[in-house]
């Protein structure tokens, strides 16, 4: 028993037990899988170990003990290997290493271009197990993604057991690699209202201590740019994580599940790890940022459609003003000849996909067009959206389902409970009240179902998903325990497999249609913000601000709306770009964030400088918007669609703080020299910037912006601002 004396990042004071898991060399540099000779009591085979790999890394598998696979990287010639998993069955603790391992099948060529390999084999141990390896690689870059499924070779199945031990997913080691740093993507920060990066350093009397590690990202690197990369898919709000890396003293590294990983108890044929990343580079810890920044934008989603910087307008901006500045509700003018009045508007903005929020259906559950807002369904919309090619969009809360609603009366028993209770009906937005339903369980393939169906009659091919908060069931009743479980193992169960539910209903809508793009709105504290979700959709950053009301704002009950940022100006844009720090990581435009339109210039201007940074939203009433403002921003956006592309490829530059004197974005893609750059400053005067890249020298430049070229082609850009923003476009004359 190894007694956790702390946690970095998230719960402390935990006491693990700690499988026996073999430690790997103390240089981290075991030899080659082709070469690693057979260890007492491991069985080996005559065959030679099977191996995959791409142009800049090679997989090499014995499934032994010592070695069970290593990663080569084929320009250094680094080799890193990794041991067994573990599994904690009942009975006692099961070590993955396997005998006579062997192709499971021929390898399999994705839609996006990855490659699937599967390898198989009888794990030593017990015959009645097997453990199959699924590792994808793309063409062209060094991060592999990669999981382990045990199955069953007894009809009578298998259950875990905590007693036997942790689950341990991976193993390795650290040691020679000085700087270690871990990356956090759920940090909810209150003062933005939003979840922001977090890049912590582990130092060394971290190890010492065996401090536990949440990542989901964990990077170690050497002063001579070696590096090893680790990761996990799944999603939690810090510092509530359900797997965390555990490290020790001689710098060895598991990836453990810490809580809810599996059901106690439950019988299971199969079972699926969560998905992992592992790499390594000769690029240092920044040229592995970048290398994973590419993998999230070209190979993590394998279906490959949810990646184009589109364009995107959501009209709940409009209701909400509706409901606040006007004093109708949220549904008074949500109207069919309004909504053909903003396509036609959103068609001069060039928006590509437009987005009809809460409120075109009948009942939650049910999904079916309410006829009665609309008579004619939602036809006359999806005509005029295709004759100017744009697509539309549709908003779902996917845990609800009206209390008069067909799917609630066919599914009782799918309803949320909580300490025995069932969780009364909430009111959605100004529609009829719903029963919080549970997607951990068989309500989540009816939806899957009914989303197929709405794809199908209503032409949407982008679905906006709200309010999935991640703890929300504790019934005995569904897929997340039994009444043999206590109430906090299923709500913890609950909470731990909703993330990866919600990418398995995707990803069988997408089977059927594989152009739909799904968004997971996380505008609130407690969604399960990580890895997993995106590898099959992406995240709506922000919404109109601190509905929580969490600034202390003295205020009367249903007299005044909550929403600081809610306003034209700048002061929501500062709050909306804070977190493009995740750019580093992850490509912005897979955080959606809505910025505004209205007049005056000033504001269009700011607004405008921040989405073409790669957030890519709009929202509000287009037709408060002035002529002049429409064509403005009309004429604008057309010139950053030349250039979106190359600022989707970009790793970006950034100086200065938000809302700061100075503030500056480079996003120019080094091959093509085309993109954007952007200033910001709060208050009045003369602003340089030069850029770090060689940029193209066509230009288009907001007016009082001055750009030259010094002698090693670098832009210098001038502009004397009051407050405001100053915009040049490379390659978008």
């Amino acid at each position: 028993m190894i007694s956790r004396r702390g946690f970095l990042g998230g719960i402390s004071a935990l006491s693990v037990s700690s499988l026996a898991v073999p430690k790997l060399p103390a240089d981290a540099e075991p030899l080659p899988a082709r070469d690693a000779p057979a260890q007492p009591n491991e069985v080996s085979s005559d065959r030679p170990a099977p191996d995959c790999g791409n142009s800049e890394i090679r997989i090499s598998i014995t499934g032994l003990k010592s070695n069970f696979w290593s990663i080569e990287h084929r320009k250094s010639g680094q080799i890193y290997g990794f041991a067994p998993p573990s599994f904690p069955v009942a009975g006692g603790a099961v070590e993955g290493a396997l005998t006579n391992v062997r192709a499971d099948g021929a390898p399999e060529k994705l839609k996006n271009g990855v490659i699937e390999y599967s390898f198989a084999g009888t794990l030593a141990a017990t015959s009645e197990l097997k453990l199959r390896m699924i590792f994808q690689l793309a063409p062209d870059n060094p991060i592999v993604r990669f999981r382990y499924s045990l199955v069953s070779n007894d009809e009578k199945g298998f259950t875990f057991d905590p007693a036997a031990g942790s689950l341990t997913y991976l193993n390795t080691s650290l040691a020679k690699l000085e700087r270690v740093t871990q990356v956090q993507l759920s940090n909810w920060n209150a003062l933005l209202h939003s979840d922001t990066l977090g890049v912590l350093d582990v130092p060394e009397r971290f190890f010492q201590d065996c401090i536990s590690i949440a990542g989901p990202i964990l990077v170690a690197a050497a002063e001579d740019k070696r590096a090893l990369l680790l990761a996990y898919e799944h999603g939690s709000q810090m510092p509530n994580t359900y797997l965390h890396y555990d490290i020790e003293p001689d710098r060895s590294v598991k990836l453990v599940g810490l809580k809810a990983n599996y059901v106690r108890g439950q019988v299971m044929r199969s079972f699926d790890t969560v998905w992992m990343e592992a790499s390594i580079s000769n690029a240092g810890f920044d040229g592995l940022a970048k290398q994973f920044r590419k993998f999230v934008r070209e190979a993590m989603d394998t279906k490959g459609g949810s990646r184009h910087p589109d364009l995107y307008y959501n009209i709940w901006n409009l209701q909400e003003r509706d409901k606040w500045w006007n004093h109708n509700e949220y549904l008074s003018n949500y109207t069919t000849e309004k909504l053909l009045t903003e396509i036609d508007i959103a068609h001069r903005l060039g928006i590509e996909i437009f987005v009809m929020d809460t409120g075109w259906h009948s009942q939650t559950g049910d999904w079916q067009v309410n006829l009665e807002r609309f008579p004619q369904g939602l036809a006359p919309m999806k005509a005029q959206l295709d004759q100017y090619g744009m697509r539309l969009g549709l908003w779902f809360n996917p845990t609800m389902a009206a209390v008069s609603s067909k799917v609630l009366a066919a599914h009782l028993g799918d309803r949320c409970t909580w300490m025995g209770k069932i969780a009364p009906p909430n009111d959605v937005w100004g529609s009829e009240a719903s029963y919080p339903m549970c997607l951990v369980s068989d309500y989540s393939e009816v939806y899957a179902d009914t989303l197929i169906r709405v794809a199908r009659e209503t032409g949407a091919r982008y679905f906006i998903w709200d309010a999935v908060s991640q703890y929300g069931c504790d019934s005995p009743n569904h897929w997340h325990g039994t009444s043999a479980n206590t109430q906090g193992e299923r709500s913890e169960s609950y909470a731990f497999q909703l993330p990866l539910q919600m990418v398995r209903i995707v990803e069988k809508v997408r089977s059927v249609y594989p152009e739909i793009i799904f968004d997971f709105d996380i505008t609130e504290d407690g969604r399960a913000v990580g890895l997993g979700f995106l590898s099959a959709g992406r995240f709506f950053l922000a919404n109109n601000g601190p509905y929580l009301a969490d600034y202390d704002q003295p205020h009367k009950d249903g007299a005044q709306n909550d929403n600081m940022f809610f306003f034209p100006g700048p002061a929501r844009t500062w709050i909306c770009r804070k977190p493009m720090n995740y750019d580093e990581w992850i490509p912005s435009n897979l955080f959606l964030t809505h910025y505004y339109p209205d007049d005056p210039r000033l504001s269009q201007l700011v607004n405008m400088a921040s989405l073409v940074l790669g957030q890519n939203g709009i929202w509000g009433n287009l037709s408060t918007v002035s002529d002049a403002g429409i064509e403005w921003m009309s004429q604008f956006l057309g010139r950053y669609k030349k250039v979106r592309q190359d600022v989707l490829v970009s790793y970006p530059i950034t100086s200065g703080a938000v809302s700061s004197s100075y503030e500056a974005y480079e996003k120019i893609n080094e091959d093509t020299g085309k993109g954007v750059a952007v200033l910001f400053s709060t208050t009045p005067g003369r602003m340089v910037y030069v850029t770090e890249h060689i940029p193209v020298q066509q230009i288009w430049a907001t007016d009082g912006t001055k750009v030259s070229f010094d002698s090693g082609g670098h832009a210098v850009i001038e502009s004397e601002m009051e407050s405001g923003a100053a915009i040049v476009l490379f390659g978008a004359h």
